[in-house]
């Protein structure tokens, strides 16, 4: 009777767990993405033209790229100073350390140690009433209140038996590598920045000369201009005209000098430092010639931007992390075993083996109703999942849509200096003509005037397409992956 009544307990508690486990495995399914942006990545960046998938300038070292010794030198500085860089390193170091928690999960926790307490139970009560009747050794009572010294190891142990601490620990890695992609974004970002600000100082050193040049110009147009008056051949209002003229061309040249100090503030900022004179070479910048930039094929984008490989690990991440939510409606076992020494006296704990003192227990869990918390952080999880597909095909559009667009200009604005050049030259022949012919008596001066303004706006919108050229060139070479190699 006793081996059924025993048989009967087994099987119950066989259909209890049974229908936990049952009951618990009922997980909702997780949202299916289909990535149509990747897949559907055009074969090259202008229909009208074939790229050759051999010569891709993103793959070139910065080094390589940049070939102006001060500009080196101060990527250099930036790449060991500049804060957001610095801060990009830490949030690698934190992602990595998120690593290392999930991986401890796998293994079983270990802890030791010592503790002591006291106690008295009532008289009339069981616990008290065994107490007051035990002897503890032949005629000595237990001690009342009794003591209670211990000293031992505990351990508890998650059973993987899903692969949930697996996948968890599999998106910390994937999470990891997406900053360290970051890292290198932001490191592509800030040579980009720091090429663009130093070209951008250039010009404004070119059109501070420019302006200088004309200033002289304007003196010297007023110097012909009071003796023209002097002789009869010229008014008070020409006079006045080459005034004004003279006084607007300063007032502009110390409005680029205010630009020029804060550009390069702008660049100590970059490099991490306080304001500080920035070395460069100003004669050269007008004859500089912007390397040819390969563009490669669009598919090549997915392996050499970082930002596009650090979405990618983003969304791959996302979706470990909807598994494991899913993982979560499973039932959990957990094995706790604690092994040690316990006695009611200090002394007592020596005495093997009666003070020793161990436990082991295995328990499987899952939830069964109320699931609220674990159904909101699996939609939460499936969500995020699909908003970093929208992520990364938004990421990849723009990638492409930049490339394009500064492929076109690139070509563009070559045109633009070749024509802005022409047009310079012309005016510089008309200056000369107009100032021979004003000493001359033979043009006014609103005819000089106008001739050395066009002049200057031509020169100064050409050393700005210069400036454009060459940031253009930067523009792209970042735009496909260049800059963090």
């Amino acid at each position: 009777m006793n081996m059924m009544e025993n048989l009967k307990t087994k099987n119950i508690i066989a259909a209890i767990a049974l229908s936990l486990v049952l009951a618990s495995c009922k997980a909702p399914m997780a949202t299916v993405i289909k990535d149509e942006v990747k897949e559907n990545i055009p074969q090259n960046f202008n229909q009208e033209e074939q790229q050759d998938a051999n010569n891709n300038s993103g793959t070139t070292p910065w080094r390589q790229f940049f070939t102006d010794p001060n500009l080196v030198t101060l990527i250099e500085t930036a790449l060991k100073n500049n804060q957001e860089l610095l801060i990009t390193l830490q949030e690698i170091e934190i992602a990595k350390s998120g690593v290392l928690a999930k991986k401890g999960r796998l293994t079983p926790t270990v802890s030791a140690g010592i503790g002591a307490g006291l106690k008295k139970a009532g008289r009339y009560t069981s616990e008290g009433a065994g107490d007051a009747t035990t002897e503890i050794e032949p005629g000595k009572e237990m001690p009342d209140p009794l003591g209670n010294f211990e000293a031992g190891l505990n351990a508890s142990w998650e059973i993987d038996i899903w692969k949930k601490l697996r996948i968890e620990k599999e998106s910390a890695v994937a999470h990891y590598l997406s900053t360290v992609e970051g890292k290198n974004f932001v490191l592509s970002n800030l040579i980009e920045e720091v090429a663009d600000n130093y070209y951008e100082l250039l010009a404004l050193d070119n059109q501070l000369d420019i302006i200088q040049q004309y200033i002289k110009l304007q003196q010297r147009a007023l110097e012909i201009s009071k003796i023209q008056k002097e002789a009869a051949a010229a008014t008070e209002l020409a006079v006045k005209k080459f005034e004004a003229e003279l006084a607007k061309s300063k007032a502009a040249e110390y409005t680029i000098r205010q630009q020029i100090t804060e550009k390069e503030n702008e660049i100590n900022a970059l490099l991490g430092r306080y304001p500080q004179p920035i070395v460069r070479t100003k004669e050269n910048f007008m004859s500089t010639i912007p390397p040819t930039v390969y563009t490669g094929i669009p598919s090549q984008l997915l392996a050499n931007r970082p930002d596009i490989k650090q979405a990618e690990l983003e969304l791959k991440a996302s979706k470990l992390d909807v598994e494991a939510a899913r993982k979560e409606f499973y039932p959990s076992l957990e094995i706790s075993a604690t092994l040690g020494l316990e006695a009611f006296k200090p002394s007592y704990l020596v005495k093997l083996p009666e003070s020793i003192a161990y436990n082991l227990a295995g328990e499987l869990a899952g939830p069964l109703i109320n699931k609220s918390a674990i159904k909101a952080n699996f939609q939460t999880a499936d969500a995020k999942q699909v908003q970093a597909l929208y992520e990364y095909d938004k990421t990849i559009l723009n990638a492409y849509l930049d490339v394009a667009n500064l492929m076109s200009k690139v070509k563009n604005i070559d045109q633009y200096y070749q024509l802005k050049s022409q047009e310079t030259k012309a005016l510089d022949q008309s200056i000369d003509i107009a100032n021979q012919l004003f000493r001359n008596s033979r043009a006014d001066y609103l005819e000089v005037l106008l001739n050395q303004r066009d002049a200057l706006d031509a020169k100064m919108e050409l050393i700005e397409a210069k400036q454009k050229q060459l940031n253009t060139v930067v523009d792209i070479y970042k735009s496909l992956g260049g800059g963090w190699k």
